[in-house]
């Protein structure tokens, strides 16, 4: 073989050998890039969940809040009226205990 053609074949192989160490750099490159972008996205995620956690936490507070203040109202109107009830019979308690106690 002629020194030419060695010598372009050991030039090739090692542009062949350049090329396949650029490409396996840029594959660990990539996968860097994508496990460093799933990370992101992972904790960019999780904070997000936690976001909505803390939203749907103080929403259900805020219900819970309201029911609590509904049913104070209306244990308070219910207590209002067994009252009302109770002093328009106490007349007739009391009548009817005069009434029982002259009588015997």
């Amino acid at each position: 073989m002629p020194l030419e053609v060695i010598e372009n074949i050991t030039q090739v192989e090692a542009e062949n050998r350049e090329r396949k160490t650029a490409a396996e750099a840029k594959a660990k490159q990539i996968i860097a890039d994508a496990q460093r972008d799933g990370l992101a996205l992972l904790q960019q995620t999780r904070a997000a969940a936690a976001d909505r956690g803390r939203e749907l936490l103080r929403q259900a507070e805020t219900r819970a809040e309201a029911k609590g203040d509904e049913i104070s109202r209306a244990a308070q109107a219910e207590g209002e009226t067994l009252r009302r009830e109770a002093e328009s019979r106490l007349d007739a308690a009391a009548d009817l205990i005069v009434g029982r106690v002259v009588k015997d």
